[in-house]
This record gives structure tokens, C-alpha cells and sequence, in this order.
């Protein structure tokens, strides 16, 4: 399977784009104004602590109180979790790490087993442990890995000093690229302990590196052929950072000169809008409708004008297995995250359900985001879990409608004159006015003036008043204003 990786860089935003074998699976934006603070390491002041949720809240600086609960801050490795009042107070310092960013009206989540990653590894300063990836499936290249960490960390003479994590990345990694990898997080952390102790809280003690130097530590795997850039400043920086620590990748980097925009060129700019919308268009002529919310995200399959050729079932099978692949997709280009429920069509054949659940686990194995199908409900549904760290496109690239206020759905003309008739009434029983004016949209003074005349009739011979109308261009269809005249 080829795969390339797009960096298109401006100075407003940045954004990268996976394409899988000519086609878009995954995009990441990172604003320059509004950068993204998952990794990030804050010294920050505890202003609330909340015996009954277990958690705190920390101030790091941002216009939101993050949150912590008392599990996440570490004490001593294997400990049962301690009251949070036992923990922390009010008022004292605490270095923390954020593990999810804001998103909507939540704050930052944090916690204190701070970690910091490189190519092939994490490096967990406040334990010992030493982990390897489950992406790493082979037995022997898992006890090579533990035992390449293990002489690395003799002979740097660090033993006591930290753990780590084999990332998937590491597969396959001689010791001299380990090795160089341990020393790389050890200066790393020399310099955030330098810094802790003469910072001031809250403030920020470590940020993560820039969206471009994340992707090629945490995208880039051996499927990947090209890493194109169009920005030459961004080029010469990624080429430094892949030569001190991904050298292997250096062959693999160009720059992109062309004057048509490199997302234009593969199609991308078209693939993120079709991303935004609610309707997912299948091949066979089924289609998805992925409807993200505060708690879940829901995704239901139809047949749409799909029949098949042979029956009913072979038409379901068939949809649902294609609905499976595009699923997958989705949840990556649109990296939606949390609960996660799947109304696949109703199947009969057990068979033909463990297929569609197997072809589902098979293509997210390709995730980065680590996913969790939990089941099917005894009404049908699968359910799952994506691990969310940060906004989704959606929350990135939009805001709640200002006319249906993020509902999806408009109140109907006839439904805005009924109010306004109601309102009148209000204003005619509460004031006395000569006449009445109506401002509003020009679908909803067309049917005042058209549908609704006579009824416009009864109420003014009902309140012994005249009523005029003016459309107001800007107005939605569910503003109106009512004028004393």
C-alpha cells in the first residue's frame, strides 16, 4: 500500500494530509493563533479542589481551568488512587502535562506521569517501567526491544531514572538508533528539570513540536513514500530534525515548487468540505449519516437506491461491508473521537455480521488514534470507543450555526408567523400603539403577506390596529422584531 504525506504550510495555519493510495484518510490543521496543547508540560496552581469528584482544577494560564482527577497524579508506582484532598490544595504549584485539549465547553484534562516521546520511544520520567507497543505483534522482536532498552539504559547508566515505551515505530530499530533516542529524551528532560524549579505558576514549561515535526515523529512508518512540503523554510527544518533523529527518512522528503497548491493537485481541498457534510455517499448507491454530538456520535447505514441482484440479504451484506471501509475512513478524516455507536442494516446471516465486524477491526489496525469495538447491543448497534485527544476537523474548521443556534434544523415560515401573531397579541393586551411593524425575513413576510393574509386580516380587525411588514434581508428566518408604532 503506498502512502504520501502532504504538509501544505501558510502563515496562518498549517495542515497535513495522508493520502492511501490516492486517497485522502486523514487531515490534521493546526492554527497559528490557536495551536493545539495535547503533550504540553505546565507548571500550574491547584484553585479548586472537589472532594466529592475526586479531581481539581489547575490553572495553567488559559482562559479555562483545567481539570485533573486524582488518579492521574502520580504518587508511588502500583499505589491504590489517595483521596484528592490528601493530594493537593488550594494554592499549590503542580507540574502537569495535558493529555486532552479543550474541547467545546470542557477544559484541558491533565495529569502528572508526565511523558515525552520521540521516534521510537516514550520516555516516563516518574516510573520504571518498560513497555512496547501492541502494534508490535511478533514475540521475538518484542524480547529483542526489551533487551536492546535494557543494555542502552545500563550503559548510559540511567537505570533508575525512568521508564519507557517502544513506540510501533521502533520495529525493527537497531540499538545505535535506540540508543540515540535515549540520550535525546535524557537531555530533554535535564532541560524541563532545569526549568520547573526557577518557573514561576502558572506558566508553560515544555510545548510540544510544531504540527509538521509531530507528523514526521508520529505518522511516518516504512508504508510511507513521500513526505512532499510546499514551504521551503518548513522543508529546511523538517530536513534538520529528520537528520539528528529520523535519518532512515531523509530520501524520502521533497519540497513541492509548483504553483498550483499541493492540496488542489491531489484533490484534498474538495475531499475536507465533503468532510463537513452529515451525508456519506457509498459507491453502490447506499450512503452513511455521521451525526457527532456532546456525548457520542452516532453513524447509520442505508441502503438507498442499492437493490442488488440476487435478495435482500446479499443487498445488506453488501452495503454494510462497504459502509465498514467508508466508516473506518471517516473516523480517521474526521478524527472523530469518545463514544462511538454504529447502526449497521439489521443482518440475519451470523456469518455475514462477523464479517462486516471483522472487515471494520481489519482497516482501522491502520488508525494512529487507538480504537475499541466493544460489541454489538442485543438491539444491533456496535459500539466503540476512539481514543480523542484533540478537536475533530468539524470543531476545528466550524461554529455553531447563528441561525438554528448548532440545531441542524430551522423553525418553518408558518411556524415564525404563528409566533408573531402570538406576539402582536402580547404587545396589543400590554400597550397601546397605533400600529403594529413587522420586521423579519423575506420567506416569512411573503407568506404573511400571501398564506397567512387572511389570518393577518382577523387579527387586526381583532385588535383594531393596522399591521405593516418590512423584509430585512439580513435577518434569518427565525428573527422577527415587533414595532410600537
Amino acid at each position: 500500500m503506498s502512502e504520501e504525506i502532504l504538509i501544505n504550510i501558510t502563515p496562518m495555519e498549517s495542515r497535513v494530509a495522508v493520502v492511501e493510495n490516492g486517497v485522502l484518510q486523514e487531515v490534521h490543521v493546526e492554527r497559528t493563533q490557536r495551536r493545539g496543547i495535547v503533550g504540553n508540560i505546565y507548571k500550574g496552581k491547584v484553585v479548586r479542589v472537589l472532594p466529592g469528584m475526586q479531581a481539581a482544577f489547575i490553572d495553567i494560564g488559559l482562559e479555562r481551568a483545567a481539570f485533573i482527577h486524582a488518579s492521574e497524579i502520580s504518587t508511588r508506582e502500583g499505589s491504590a488512587v489517595e483521596s484528592i484532598s490528601g493530594l493537593v490544595h488550594e494554592g499549590q504549584s503542580l507540574v502537569v502535562q495535558v493529555t486532552k485539549d479543550p474541547i467545546g465547553t470542557k477544559g484541558a484534562r491533565l495529569t502528572t506521569q508526565l511523558s515525552i516521546p520521540s521516534r521510537y520511544l516514550v520516555y516516563m520520567p516518574r516510573t520504571r517501567h518498560v513497555g512496547i507497543s501492541l502494534k508490535i505483534e511478533g514475540e521475538a522482536e518484542r524480547e529483542r526491544l526489551k533487551q536492546v532498552v535494557a543494555d542502552c539504559v545500563a550503559a548510559e547508566g540511567v537505570e533508575n531514572q525512568g521508564g519507557f515505551i517502544l513506540r510501533t515505530a521502533a520495529e525493527g530499530a537497531g540499538a545505535d538508533e535506540i540508543l540515540a533516542d535515549i540520550r535525546y529524551l535524557r537531555r530533554l528532560w535535564e532541560q524541563i528539570g532545569a526549568q520547573t524549579q526557577s518557573a514561576p505558576a502558572p506558566s508553560v514549561i515544555y510545548e510540544d513540536l510544531s504540527l509538521a515535526l509531530r507528523t514526521l515523529r508520529d505518522l511516518v512508518s516504512p508504508r510511507t513514500e513521500k513526505i512532499r512540503i510546499d514551504s521551503r523554510e518548513t522543508f529546511q527544518k523538517v530536513g534538520l530534525f529528520v537528520g539528528e533523529l529520523m535519518p532512515e527518512v531523509s530520501d524520502r522528503l521533497e519540497h513541492y515548487p509548483g504553483e498550483r497548491p499541493i492540496f488542489d493537485l491531489y484533490g484534498v481541498e474538495d475531499e475536507i468540505q465533503k468532510a463537513l457534510e452529515r451525508k456519506v455517499l457509498l459507491k453502490s448507491g447506499g450512503y452513511l449519516i455521521v451525526d457527532p454530538a456532546e456525548a457520542m456520535t452516532t453513524i447509520d447505514v442505508n441502503t438507498g437506491a442499492f437493490v442488488g441482484h440476487r435478495n435482500l440479504e446479499e443487498t445488506i451484506f453488501k452495503t454494510n461491508l462497504e459502509a465498514a471501509t467508508a466508516i473506518a475512513r471517516q473516523l480517521r478524516l474526521r478524527n472523530l473521537g469518545g463514544i462511538i455507536i454504529i447502526d449497521f442494516i439489521d443482518m440475519e446471516d451470523e456469518e455475514h455480521r462477523r464479517q462486516v465486524l471483522r472487515t471494520l477491526e481489519k482497516i482501522l489496525e491502520r488508525d494512529h488514534a487507538k480504537t475499541n469495538i466493544i460489541g454489538i447491543t442485543e438491539l444491533g448497534l456496535v459500539q466503540m470507543t476512539r481514543k480523542r485527544t484533540r478537536e475533530s476537523l468539524q470543531q476545528v474548521l466550524c461554529e455553531p450555526c447563528p441561525s438554528c443556534q448548532g440545531r441542524g434544523q430551522l423553525k418553518t415560515a408558518e411556524t415564525v408567523c404563528y409566533e408573531i401573531f402570538r406576539e402582536i397579541l402580547r404587545e396589543a393586551r400590554a400597550y397601546q400603539a397605533e400600529g403594529y411593524l413587522v420586521l423579519a425575513n423575506d420567506k416569512v413576510v411573503g407568506r404573511l403577506l400571501d398564506e397567512e393574509s387572511g389570518n393577518v386580516a382577523d387579527l387586526e380587525a381583532f385588535i383594531g390596529r393596522p399591521i405593516r411588514f418590512q423584509v430585512e434581508s439580513e435577518y434569518s428566518q427565525e428573527q422577527y422584531d415587533v414595532v410600537l408604532l
